[in-house]
């Protein structure tokens, strides 16, 4: 797709929306209270359920290790998510590729080493897809684990930046980033997928699909991580009025 139809001559992207404009994001916890916490994440028109079982005994015993926990992910795509109205089996390459890293993600930040023996489980299900999967699991994993009381490092947020490429080649223009990819951007851009973790940001996940140029990487990363902060207020701000809805419903403080 030409540049000139993913960013109109005023800035404009095909959403409407701006290159630094996240879509808007709605966030719900304990939308499922018979599990251990639960999440409920739109994004634009992504929108991903996380449910979270556990700490508890490990459903095999292969897993247990005697000195942390281990983080098991099951992700399942709705076969309503996407407009193809595909079916996606467990052993689907991208289902196992999006597990891993979302596996690898929480095992650095989830502690661990206060459940040894045991098995947290993070079923995430994608009920509508319009770019940023991954970000979004993320994100609702996160804020799903904090609603069951698992501890933490830090809140992971995540974000997806995409680059669209300068009109003058190799050498002129150098391009834009766009934030907060749909999935027709997604699938025209390179498109970097970062996780910071904690107030000061540091970067426990990037992870970059398709070709940009080395210039480019730097000036992604730095608009990503600067959003995922923003992304991370905003998960702090649903926490925060979460959990004093609690507290007023058990009569707390009043």
């Amino acid at each position: 797709m030409p540049r000139e139809e993913l960013l109109s001559p005023e800035g404009l992207r095909l959403d409407g929306r701006r290159w630094n404009n996240l879509r808007t994001l709605k966030l719900s916890l304990r939308t499922h209270p018979t599990s251990s916490g639960s999440a409920l994440l739109t994004s634009g028109h992504t929108s991903i359920l996380c449910l979270i079982h556990g700490p508890s005994e490990p459903s095999l015993r292969s897993k247990q290790q005697h000195d942390r926990c281990t983080i098991t992910v099951d992700l399942t795509y709705a076969p309503f998510s996407g407009t193809d109205r595909k079916r996606r089996n467990r052993t689907d390459k991208r289902i196992s590729e999006l597990r891993s890293v979302i596996q690898r993600t929480f095992s650095r930040a989830v502690m661990t080493h206060l459940h040894p023996r045991s098995e947290i489980t993070i079923t995430l299900l994608v009920l509508s897809q319009d770019g940023g999967v991954l970000a979004g699991c993320i994100n609702a994993a996160t804020l799903a684990l904090i609603d069951a009381g698992v501890p933490m490092w830090g809140y992971v947020a995540a974000v997806t930046v995409g680059w669209v490429p300068g009109q003058g080649g190799e050498g002129e223009e150098e391009g834009t980033p766009v934030l907060d990819v749909n999935n027709a951007e997604e699938g025209e851009l390179g498109v970097l997928t970062l996780a910071t973790m904690g107030d000061k940001g540091r970067v426990i996940l990037g992870m970059l699909e398709s070709r940009v140029r080395l210039e480019a990487v730097e000036g992604l990363m730095a608009v990503a991580v600067d959003s995922a902060g923003k992304v991370k207020d905003m998960m702090d701000e649903e926490v925060r009025r979460h959990g004093e809805a609690i507290a007023r419903a058990a009569g707390v403080g009043s």
